[in-house]
């Protein structure tokens, strides 16, 4: 059994051509342990007949309102209340206007209004319709409410053309559930984690920053709570939702961040600093927009405090975890980090153009004082719940060692 052990997922199909790879979605759901049931749409049955999904998910397949014999008992709340958690894979654009305008029109529609249950959302479509300003707003308006979305991917799609729109695969959609699934490791524990850049004022309209969407520290925050810590997530400017359950604090600059964080240090088990935090900031910002006149410009650059060795020398200390974005020398760079600074735990990563930044996938390689260990690559979100969980096992080891 898998990290899903016991849990009750209702599945959601809608009409796409992604369609044909949700019943490889019950049955890796199945293999994590996870109870199945599934809901169709109309449309999605001229694509994959509920026939199958009884097949592979051991369960009648509901896809109608109009279901005279489940509705006797009010079988949609019911199945509404039975689940733990729901996906919607795939999700095409029709729908996510849909749940975005709140319509309760048909079966799954209803169940995704009536359900208690967290709700993850896997969208599919054509590149051109995911980039529309009308889904855009709507996956927005969405996520506002908490609804989570995975994906989608780039790659050839089904009508010959080749962009975002892609439905992830099964085994990563998968992956995703189950990582959202905590082991109560950090329970009442309180963890705070920085996340995404800083930006630092050359005038009133131009500033010095870097390329983190914040997505990896959102993740590890996302993670955290669901190993039943008290999170607070200090934030640069980045375009994603607040995790659940997690309070945010908004930030820009780097003394913001700082001040911010040992605001929030006092009663803090865990830190995690997975911030891209601007080493440096303009000495003299200009107090107008400066001009194109000169052939060159000089910018005089001071240093930011440095927030990760601040809190690893703070009485008491919490332990503390940094990151290491590395473009060359991961493993000497990572170590230099870890003993310069003084950290329990750092997590390094490789960057650059096409690794790293704003991507949802990630790779990780966790190392302590007189240990390692790769976590490998995948999502970021995956990558999260296992760094969580080494975290845990190293303050359970520190623990250990001072009882000895």
């Amino acid at each position: 059994m898998g990290s899903l052990a016991g849990k009750n997922v209702l599945l959601g199909v809608t009409g796409g051509i992604a369609a044909y790879k949700a019943p490889d979605l019950v049955r890796r759901l199945r293999e994590q342990g996870a109870e199945v049931r599934v809901v169709l749409t109309p449309a999605a049955a001229r694509f994959v007949t509920p026939l199958t999904f009884q097949a592979v998910s051991g369960h009648p397949v509901r896809d109608s309102l109009w279901d005279e014999a489940a509705e006797a008992a009010m079988g949609h709340i019911e199945l509404a209340r039975w689940a733990d958690l729901a996906l919607v894979a795939p999700a095409t654009a029709d729908f996510l206007a849909r749940l975005a305008a709140g319509l309760a029109d048909d079966l799954l529609a209803t169940l995704c209004l009536a359900t208690a249950a967290p709700l993850w959302v896997a969208p599919a479509m054509n590149r051109q319709m995911w980039a529309h300003p009308a889904t855009v707003e709507n996956l927005a308006r969405l996520e506002s409410r908490g609804v989570r979305v995975l994906g989608p991917a780039e790659g050839a799609q089904a009508c010959g053309e080749t962009g975002a729109g892609r439905m992830l695969e099964p085994a990563e959609l998968t992956a995703a559930l189950a990582a959202e699934d905590g082991d109560g490791s950090l329970q009442g524990r309180r963890v705070l984690v920085t996340a995404g850049p800083t930006r630092e004022a050359l005038d009133p309209v131009r500033y010095l920053s870097n390329r983190s969407s914040g997505k990896m520290g959102y993740a590890v925050a996302a993670a955290a709570r669901a190993a039943g810590a008290e999170v607070v997530l200090v934030s640069g400017p980045v375009e994603l939702p607040a995790p659940a359950g997690v309070r945010v604090i908004g930030v820009e600059t780097a003394a913001q961040m700082q001040a911010a964080v040992q605001a929030e240090l006092p009663g803090t088990d865990v830190f995690v600093g997975a911030a891209a935090v601007a080493d440096y900031r303009p000495a003299e910002p200009a107090g107008q927009k400066i001009k194109k006149r000169e052939e060159a410009l000089q910018v005089a650059l001071v240093r930011n405090p440095d927030i990760l060795a601040g809190v690893a020398a703070a009485t008491p200390r919490p332990f503390v975890v940094g990151f290491a974005a590395e473009t060359h020398d991961l493993e000497a760079n990572a170590r230099q980090k870890l003993e310069a600074k003084r950290l329990d735990l750092v997590a390094a990563n490789a960057v650059g153009p096409d690794r790293g930044f704003d991507r949802d996938d990630n790779a990780l390689r966790a190392f302590w004082p007189g240990g390692e260990r790769d976590l490998g690559s995948g999502a970021k979100r995956v990558l999260a719940k296992q760094l969580v969980e080494l975290i845990a096992e190293r303050m359970r080891a520190g623990h250990q060692a001072e009882d000895s």
